[in-house]
């Protein structure tokens, strides 16, 4: 059977991380169906001037999971992080309809590198390293690649998860603000999707890290006032005090403490979750580093 992928199913093609993997697709030249649930209100996209097939799906329900992945040769899955579990079933799925290819809905924090499960924020991340775990057991039935990004840089940004908010002219620093933290554009993560499932040989059963940049707080807030011309008011915060909020917020049960272990995750001092050269996919996808200043540039224009 030929290891070359043309078709390839989409789930969550429509969300945050979603459409960027379905324009990259596209660009990329191949076809793509979106898969969506049933209730789903979130509002179709387009993707113009490429055609894009949207398809209602019961993801409880495997024959219709297996009926929608006939003819597909990949399937990606952006799912989302409280529904991962869920992928199992469709694994299973993909398999009976005989899919080559199973691209979990890993993306942001590396969750295989060693010691990230014995975290808060990589115990929230379970689920993720189960489905990963799931996939190396069906190998002789599907071939799999994960793929870690480091935070979304333009999603972060808007957030203000990175502890920039242009808007308002103020910093939030975490620490020194020194510590290098691996990002990636959602463009990027996009074109690397696309090329991994370009080379489904070089990438086969392997779990990846790309990034677009590392970058530190500092950094960003002299990119920031280089750019706008005007100084930003700056806050400095402990990560013991961010890491201590997310521990109240899980005693509640609030797993919107998501937020604050991640900031721990990738911006606290002695964090090091930057992402090296040897440890990159970049040179192996033949993806080009970006610019920080000049991805900044394109953001505060926008």
């Amino acid at each position: 059977m030929s290891s070359t992928i043309n078709t390839v199913a989409v789930l969550g093609g429509t969300g945050n991380i979603g459409t960027h993997i379905v324009r990259a697709l596209l660009v990329g030249g191949f076809t793509v169906t979106i898969l969506t649930r049933p209730n789903s209100t979130s509002p179709r996209p387009t993707f113009d001037p490429y055609p894009v097939r949207f398809l209602e799906v019961d993801y409880s329900s495997p024959s219709s999971l297996i009926s929608a992945f006939k003819g597909q040769d990949a399937v990606v899955s952006t799912i989302a992080t409280a529904a991962v579990q869920e992928q199992k079933k469709v694994i299973d799925a993909a398999i009976e309809a005989g899919v080559k290819r199973f691209v979990p809905s890993e993306f942001g924090v590396h969750t295989r590198k060693e010691g990230v499960e014995k975290t808060r924020l990589g115990g929230l991340l379970e689920g993720k390293r189960a489905v990963v775990d799931y996939l190396i057991t069906k190998e002789g039935d599907i071939s799999w690649t994960g793929l870690s990004t480091g935070l979304f840089f333009d999603w972060a940004l808007s957030k203000g998860l990175a502890g920039i908010d242009v808007k308002n002219g103020t910093a939030t620093i975490v620490d020194s603000g020194n510590e290098l933290w691996p990002a990636s554009l959602r463009s990027h993560v996009g074109r690397t999707v696309s090329e991994i499932l370009r080379h489904p040989d070089l990438t086969k059963n392997q779990y990846l890290a790309t990034a677009s940049f590392n970058v530190s707080q500092n950094q960003l807030v002299k990119f920031v006032e280089e750019l706008t011309g005007k100084k930003l008011e700056v806050t400095h915060v402990s990560s013991k005090d961010i890491f201590q909020q997310g521990e109240e917020k899980l005693k509640k049960g609030d797993y919107s403490a998501f937020v604050e272990f991640l900031q721990v995750h990738f911006l606290a001092d002695g964090a090091g979750n930057k992402l090296v050269e040897q440890e990159s996919a970049n040179e192996k996808l033949r993806l080009q580093t970006e610019d920080v200043k000049a991805a900044l540039r394109g953001l505060l224009a926008a």
